[in-house]
């Protein structure tokens, strides 16, 4: 899909925190979700929660068939509450956790000399095994080209070297990725109760 202005970037970033809210508070999956036509379109995403500059929850859709904001509404509440790396998220954490989301293009085989570090996220795989990274951990992590397949490769429970092998699959994809904190200079971050009516934007 094509790059996404800021207005529908800060869209999804108040759908994803009222699904936060909602699921630490116990209320249901939100319903009311916009309706612009650039948040409608197929796409898969992640939402990753960070909690005083730690990790606290991500959880992620690669591939969909539903509408981008469906995704992320739903992953924001699955990543505060399924991530079975972390408790459920209480209310009490939500006004110091920040949200990132991250957009997903489709995905591409890849050969592993094409991986480019910062560009590319990945997806191992052989048979029922499969393991994900996305763009932003192999610069955030310092990693090699190499180290980032190797990676990648552990997470899906393979051996470190597995990608030589010719019946694993390697597969790339690219990210638009954002968060909250470039966008809270305007506006108070919402922590709790009912969100305002969304607005279309031009």
């Amino acid at each position: 899909m094509s790059s996404l202005g800021s207005e529908k970037k800060k869209l999804l970033l108040n759908v994803a925190r009222r699904a936060l809210i909602a699921a630490a508070e116990g209320r249901e999956s939100l319903d009311d979700l916009p309706q612009e036509p650039e948040l409608n379109q197929l796409a898969g995403a992640f939402v990753t929660l960070q909690l005083s500059n730690r990790l606290r929850g991500c959880i992620g859709q690669i591939v969909s068939d539903q509408p981008l904001v469906q995704v992320v509404a739903r992953c924001a509440r699955a990543a505060a509450l399924e991530d079975a790396r972390f408790a459920p998220v209480h209310p009490h954490e939500v006004a110091g956790i920040e949200i990132e989301i991250s957009v997903l293009s489709p995905l591409v085989g890849i050969t592993p000399e094409c991986v480019e570090v910062g560009k590319h996220g990945l997806v191992v795989s052989r048979g029922w095994q499969r393991g994900v990274l996305l763009p932003q951990v192999a610069p955030e992590l310092h990693l090699s080209a190499l180290r980032f397949l190797e990676e990648t490769c552990m997470k899906a429970g393979l051996d470190r070297d597995a990608w030589k092998d010719e019946e694993t699959k390697i597969q790339a994809f690219t990210a638009e990725i954002f968060c909250e904190s470039e966008f809270e200079s305007g506006a108070a971050r919402i922590t709790s109760g009912t969100t305002p009516g969304y607005s279309s934007s031009t």
